[in-house]
């Protein structure tokens, strides 16, 4: 069976041979064993992309049966394509779709604290033939179990869902989870499961996801903000706002923790402010709508993404996205630029850490405060030195001595008193992704 498809594109023709249908899931899929690509002559009336019978070179290997299909007349064709003017093999990477588009439809969510909740009430109304992938990331602590939470989210919702694994093809109708301790990144039709630097000290982060997702499929990508405490996914859905996507977050005044999407209405314009009872409709008709308006992707996202993907970048890169200033990164203690582009004032150093402003002062009155804790053990500590060397006659100014103790004595009150009633708390370890940061967890899932 001769598989036919006419594609108003202009730029190729395509000549194979089709050697019979494989069947595989809900659609038929041409085996193609040979293909000739030709260059076609431009004209002003744009040549059709013809399938035609004859010679050709082999294709290096099986079309994968996974990619997004075309149907054409009843029957489904897929097209893998080299690059034009390449004289390399055939790239499995490259899926062209109606008009030979690229892009696939991206629906990316971040979410926190009370997210699976929120995530369970939306998925619930997504249909299987959602014309869109969806790409969650939900903050997770590092020894939670991902498997489960797909478990939990698949019983809920007629995607099909997975655990998102590195290199592997993204699907319509499909919803990936970012794993514990992971960002999930976008390249092109691929996902990138990697353990880059932390960003606004979370990873997975919702703004690693959105940012490479921009990236990748700029106005074809809607972009997610659920309940959650801090900050996480305003700078992200700033890069999808101007790479030409759609934003849409959760109504605060529903979420259970609102921080996350408070943030993100203070810093980004935002298309769509919706309660969860409304969102699932929305994304539907956004998912259809998808790449209407195409725009142009800005220069510095796809540079950010890159780092990303390569997961430390050159001091070089970073100087071409922001100026150095003379702070320090709280992460790795390298020098900090101050990034020039976009409304959402951030921070990253070259080895990848990223803060929003509000972030990176969070961070920094948590490390002035266990300087404090520390100087007040250190205070304690010669204070207990001295009492004991009075004790033991060990000086020669007994007098003198016992003056220093109650001198100590009373520095030790005054900061002990600061960092009790001047601050959040108590010395607290340095976790990430936990209670002290991102409020409660739902304790038998590591859930944020």
């Amino acid at each position: 069976m001769e598989a036919a498809a006419a594609l108003v594109a202009g730029r190729r023709k395509i000549n194979y041979t089709d050697k019979g249908v494989r069947r595989r899931g809900p659609g038929i899929v041409p085996n193609v064993a040979r293909w000739r690509v030709a260059r076609a002559g431009r004209t002003g009336s744009a040549p059709l992309w013809w399938p035609q019978r004859g010679a050709g070179r082999k294709f290096p290997r099986p079309i994968p049966a996974t990619f997004p299909r075309l149907r054409i007349a009843g029957v489904a064709a897929l097209f893998l394509l080299r690059p034009a003017g390449s004289s390399a093999g055939f790239s499995p990477f490259r899926s062209f779709f109606l008009l030979v588009d690229e892009h696939l439809n991206l629906i990316v969510i971040g979410t926190s604290a009370g997210g699976m909740p929120a995530l369970l009430q939306l998925v619930a109304q997504l249909p299987a033939t959602l014309p869109a992938a969806v790409l969650v990331v939900q903050h997770l602590s590092v020894d939670s179990s991902g498997e489960f939470l797909v478990e939990r989210l698949a019983q809920h919702t007629e995607l099909q869902c997975r655990l998102a694994m590195h290199q592997e093809p993204i699907r319509l109708g499909h919803l990936y989870l970012a794993p514990p301790d992971r960002h999930l990144l976008v390249k092109g039709l691929r996902l990138l499961v990697t353990k880059g630097p932390h960003e606004n000290h979370y990873r997975p982060a919702a703004d690693a996801l959105f940012r490479s997702a921009a990236a990748s499929h700029g106005s074809h990508v809607v972009g997610v903000v659920l309940t959650g405490m801090l900050h996480d996914g305003t700078a992200g859905l700033e890069f999808i706002k101007r790479a030409g996507g759609t934003t849409v977050v959760q109504d605060p005044t529903e979420a259970e923790f609102p921080s996350m999407p408070e943030s993100a209405l203070r810093n980004v314009d935002i298309d769509y402010t919706v309660p969860l009872s409304r969102m699932g409709p929305l994304l539907q008709q956004l998912a259809r709508e998808a790449g209407a308006a195409a725009a142009p992707i800005p220069d510095d996202i796809i540079l950010e993404a890159s780092i990303a993907e390569r997961v430390v970048g050159t001091v070089e890169e970073v100087n071409q996205l922001g100026h150095q200033v003379p702070l320090t990164c709280p992460e790795c203690g390298g020098s900090l630029w101050e990034m020039e582009h976009g409304h959402v004032h951030r921070y990253r150093c070259h080895t990848g850490h990223t803060f929003t402003a509000d972030a990176l002062m969070a961070a920094t009155q948590h490390q002035l405060e266990e300087s404090m804790w520390v100087a007040l053990r250190m205070l304690e500590e010669r204070k207990n030195l001295l009492a004991g060397m009075a004790r033991r006659h060990e000086t020669g100014n007994m007098r003198l001595q016992e003056e220093r103790v109650e001198e100590l004595k009373t520095h030790i009150d005054r900061l002990r008193q600061f960092l009790l009633n001047g601050t959040a708390g108590g010395p607290r370890a340095h976790v990430r992704n936990t209670t002290a940061q991102d409020g409660p967890t739902e304790q038998n899932n590591g859930l944020q």
